[in-house]
């Protein structure tokens, strides 16, 4: 059983974000300047081991040591591209793979197909969640492309992560990428991206669809998905504003057969910590906006609920498969979301107690 735990990579400023916001911006800006917005809420979130730089091979070997010293099997980074153009991947680069422990470690990639955000906190409720200039487009050769480029830099390490002798890549807005190409394409580009692989000698390719659509779910075995997945699986995003951890753990995993019958195709759950991105929206007070970032707020999350969640999704993983059973958690470190394992003022290590406490 190997729990796998998802890594934002944008704790470190980049040039992009230097000129929208200020130079040396991070979203630790964000975490620390969250007030409490009702009774009770449990901002802000404060990283009992302070806040870090994560191109800084000492302070993320650091975490990773205790990551994995508490049972986390793999890290899978988010990998942000847009037709050759990379950002945040001095996280990757410079600070896990420059560790002795990122050396060592299981690592997978997670192409996160869509650009950071340019405007921090969320200021106007009357602009899309995902604005059109954040999409990432894509086509048949820059995704064979994108598969190359990971194979010579990441597949070919000793400790990538592999499924069934595969390399295991996701894609994190699947609906995105299969209108984006249509399915088609989009299975001529996975075919021609593992040709690819195949004739330069490298390890075959394991690609997971998360959270595929109603209208495409049928369809992902067809176009070349090997798997079923999620980032964060938890709130009800068109639910109340405030909503119990419990029962939305409980809730979502519910649905982990029902997904994993309608794609045909095996389900790995991927469970969270909790859900709270208030510190990415502007405080709009009661006026707050019904949509991503304000809303909604997931509530009573603790490391011994979490702890529960987290041992059903490993024992429904055990069930469903035998030969390598994997969970994914969402995530190790996003703090402006609220989901993290990483210690904390209000927890200690308790997040990462409950890991090690629920294999």
């Amino acid at each position: 059983m190997r729990i796998a735990a998802y890594v934002y990579p944008g704790w470190h400023p980049i040039p992009e974000r230097d000129e929208s916001f200020r130079p040396g911006f991070t979203e630790w800006d964000l975490v620390a300047a969250c007030a409490p917005r009702f009774p009770g809420h449990a901002q802000p979130r404060v990283p009992l081991l302070g806040t870090y730089d994560d191109r800084d091979p000492v302070e993320v070997g650091r975490r990773a040591r205790l990551a994995t010293d508490h049972g986390v099997g793999a890290f899978v980074y988010g990998f942000f591209w847009c037709r050759g153009k990379r950002v945040f991947q001095d996280a990757l680069d410079l600070g896990f793979l420059g560790s002795p422990e990122g050396r060592a470690a299981p690592f997978a990639v997670m192409w996160a197909n869509r650009m950071p955000r340019r405007v921090l906190p969320v200021r106007r409720a009357d602009l899309p969640v995902i604005e059109g200039d954040r999409l990432v487009p894509s086509d048949v050769e820059d995704f064979v492309e994108l598969v190359a480029y990971l194979a010579e830099r990441y597949f070919a390490r000793p400790n990538y992560l592999l499924r069934d002798g595969r390399a295991y890549f996701s894609i994190f807005d699947t609906n995105f990428f299969l209108r984006e190409l249509g399915l088609d394409a989009a299975a001529d580009a996975i075919r021609r991206a593992r040709a690819w692989l195949r004739d330069h000698g490298f390890p075959g390719l394991h690609l997971a669809a998360i959270e595929p659509g109603r209208d495409v779910i049928g369809r992902l075995r067809d176009v070349g998905f090997d798997s079923v997945t999620n980032y964060v699986f938890l709130p009800d995003w068109k639910g109340p504003f405030l909503q119990d951890y419990t029962e939305q753990a409980a809730l979502r995993a519910a649905e982990w057969a029902g997904i994993a019958a309608a794609s045909g195709l095996p389900y790995v759950p991927s469970v969270s910590p909790g859900w709270d991105a208030s510190p990415r929206g502007a405080d709009f007070g009661d006026a707050r906006p019904t949509k991503y970032p304000w809303w909604p707020v997931v509530t009573g999350e603790s490391p011994e609920r979490f702890q529960t969640a987290l041992a059903r999704a490993v024992r429904y993983a055990a069930a469903t498969d035998a030969s390598d059973p994997l969970v994914f958690v969402a995530s190790l470190n996003e703090w402006s979301e609220g989901h993290y394992l990483e210690p904390d003022t209000r927890f200690g290590t308790g997040w990462l107690e409950a890991v090690r406490a629920s294999r």
